[in-house]
């Protein structure tokens, strides 16, 4: 039962994480079923009623143990318990206030329709299949051992499964069709919290009282770190409350109706701040009856939360009560940290800005091979003031072949040999910068670490990871910068990456005049390799959306919606990799990069297109902003394509902008 609730956690989580639409239309297929298999047993349920059937459930003849009267005090508090067990079923309609940004707009009238029809279908449901148990005779407790008759070891089914038998018959093929979408509405029922609470927590980060990280959306338009958290946070309560509904609903409930006292509470100052500066008559009377409202709301669910508590403390409410605190006292230190983080970054305004004096710069080696080889023609590259080799010895004939290797090479720059008694790499190294800082402390010491880069993890566990513990120990000392050059194998650039590095090649050159042209080159060529051949894929499937690349599956959605923005606003737009170099075209993709470049004694506003088939630069002389032009817009623009460097161009085009996702939403 752990396990397969666990992997419906899973199921739910990746869903989510790839792609909001498509998981919205996932859920809501079995939510609809239901709604219609329910619908369907409650309209059965009475119509057989009416014809004068009569209907028995499975339990009719058990009935409950130690049954007492109760009168006075007693009696209004098993009333107030069971209406607050009754109110767990409106449980689910707070992911309508918390996901009111996720609606079309109009935001908050859409979301009070739809609370509106969440509240009429369930409270009809609720009533309906109350009022078939209670005609039925449905008898169930907490423990089947409260109820007298029951044979030993055999429960009985659930009350929904009970009326079910009753209304269709245990044999008849929509009693099983109820029971199959009442457990997948059961286990898509999760899917409230992953509505809710990634919007909740990208709020809460925004505002500095939960880590950053939850604020962004990823690339697939959802909370993809706040789905990540809640997930994993599902699975460990699933494991250690060994998946029981019992034990794990005395922890929701009470969150629950914590959420409905505060929001009920905040919407009666809400009001009362208003009221203080409203003058017009109907808005005043308007405002009055919506706090009443909250009042009388705010009262039912303390009342609620007061006898839940009471009453299911030593069930395990006390749990959501102490996690309650700490997490209030984690917000609050990660908002300290925080302020107290951008106060010590914030600069001086009076102070001036204190430049080093010079930049004293090392490249670690281990071996003559092609990636030190590319850090020091790097290095060199960056004409420092002074640069020098060092390597650890820890090993004497390794380094004995390194110096004679190094002399035969004519290396033209200096090699110094570390003594490491402890055959230990990392403090050595920090020693040995800790002792340039103190020469000079005005000086930049910057740290050259070769790095070659493995494709698969696999690989990684075959090397050790020394580099990245050097790294980590470096980044704590003032006054240092690290570096890493990377040096990519075939398995990380799929078995394209070049025999003998360009850059690499001309290390061993003297003068830094060579190595700065090679990393020129080398650069040039990174860049033409960027504007590779690409295809033009249509829009994405769900199928393709859980299996395709995040680059792949970009192209298709801009691919996508190009093409309904050609069909809509009719547009003759050409895809850029079908467009020609001199041609006057219609070219409609999403702005990748804003740039402002200085042009002479003016700036120029330059931006990147992407259509998913190819990319455009778009000049427009003499602008310093433009409204619209931002990162992430639709736009299609009109002008004659030309070619600068290599790069497909287009200067001072006309363009017409078109709205984004969100924005059509």
């Amino acid at each position: 039962m752990t396990l397969i609730a666990v992997l419906a956690v899973a199921a739910i989580a990746l869903l989510n994480l790839r792609g909001v639409r498509e998981s919205g239309t996932a859920f809501a297929i079995p939510t609809y079923c239901f709604v219609g298999t329910v619908t369907l047993l409650i309209i059965w349920g009475m119509t057989k009623l009416a014809l004068g059937d009569h209907l028995q459930a499975q339990s009719a003849h058990y009935h409950v143990k130690n049954v007492q009267d109760f009168t006075g005090f007693a009696l209004v508090f098993l009333l107030l318990r069971a209406f607050s067990s009754g109110c767990t079923a409106l449980t689910g309609v707070e992911a309508i206030s918390n996901g009111v940004p996720a609606f079309r707009k109009p935001k908050s009238k859409n979301a009070a329709t739809t609370l509106a029809l969440l509240g009429g279908i369930a409270v009809t449901m609720f009533a309906g299949i109350t009022a078939l148990a209670l005609v039925a005779h449905v008898h169930t407790a907490g423990q089947p051992s409260d109820l007298a008759g029951v044979p030993a070891g055999h429960p009985p089914p659930t009350v929904i499964a009970q009326v079910g038998q009753a209304v269709f018959g245990a044999s008849s093929p929509l009693f099983y069709i109820l029971q199959v979408f009442t457990a997948l509405i059961l286990v898509l029922a999760a899917n409230t919290a992953f509505n809710g609470f990634p919007v909740l927590a990208s709020i809460l980060a925004r505002d500095g009282y939960l880590p950053r990280q939850l604020r962004t959306r990823g690339d697939r338009l959802a909370y993809s770190n706040g789905i990540l958290l809640l997930s994993g946070f599902a699975v460990v309560l699933i494991i250690a409350f060994n998946a029981s509904p019992t034990r794990l609903i005395q922890l929701y409930i009470v969150g629950v109706f914590v959420s409905f006292v505060c929001s009920q509470t905040g919407m009666i100052r809400h009001w009362n701040r208003n009221l203080r500066t409203a003058t017009d008559a109907k808005v005043r009377l308007r405002m009055i009856k919506s706090r009443t409202i909250n009042t009388i709301g705010a009262g039912v669910t303390a009342v609620v939360l007061v006898i839940v508590v009471v009453s299911k403390f030593a069930s395990g409410a006390w749990i959501a009560v102490a996690a309650m605190f700490v997490i209030w006292m984690t917000m609050r230190g990660i908002q300290r940290h925080y302020q107290n983080v951008a106060l010590e970054l914030t600069p001086s305004l009076d102070g001036p800005m204190t430049l080093p004096s010079s930049n004293v710069s090392i490249v670690l080696v281990s071996k003559l091979h092609l990636p030190t080889l590319r850090a020091l023609a790097y290095a060199r590259a960056t004409k420092p003031a002074r640069l020098e080799a060092i390597t650890v010895d820890v090993d004497e004939g390794e380094t004995l072949r390194l110096t004679e290797e190094w002399e035969r090479s004519a290396m033209p720059l200096p090699l110094t040999v570390i003594s490491s008694p402890y055959r230990d790499i990392t403090q050595p190294v920090v020693a040995y910068v800790k002792r340039l800082r103190l020469e000079s402390p005005r000086d930049i010491v910057t740290v050259y670490i070769p790095q070659y880069v493995l494709g698969h993890w696999w690989e990684q566990v075959l090397h050790n990871q020394t580099a990245l513990r050097l790294k980590a120990r470096l980044l704590n000392l003032r006054g240092v910068v690290v570096a890493s050059v990377p040096y990519q194998l075939r398995s990380a650039t799929g078995g394209y990456a070049d025999k003998i590095d360009p850059l690499a090649r001309t290390a061993a050159q003297a003068g830094p005049g060579a190595a700065a042209g090679a990393g020129g080159t080398a650069g040039t060529a990174g860049a033409g390799g960027t504007a590779g051949a690409s295809r033009r894929p249509g829009g994405p499937s769900l199928r393709q959306r859980l299996t395709a690349g995040r680059d792949a599956l970009q192209a298709a959605e801009v691919q996508a919606e190009m093409t309904e923005i050609i069909q809509v606003g009719g547009t003759p737009a050409l895809p850029i990799a079908d467009s020609r170099h001199g041609a006057v075209v219609d070219v409609a993709g999403t702005l990748r990069a804003v740039t402002l470049r200085p042009r002479g004694s003016s700036l120029t506003m330059e931006a990147d297109l992407w259509d998913g088939t190819g990319s455009i630069n778009l000049i427009w002389l003499g602008r310093r902003n433009i409204p619209g032009i931002q990162p992430g817009r639709r736009i299609v623009v009109h002008g004659r394509l030309a070619t600068i460097k290599g790069e497909a161009t287009m200067f001072n085009p006309s363009y017409e902008l078109r709205p984004t996702g969100g924005e059509r939403a």
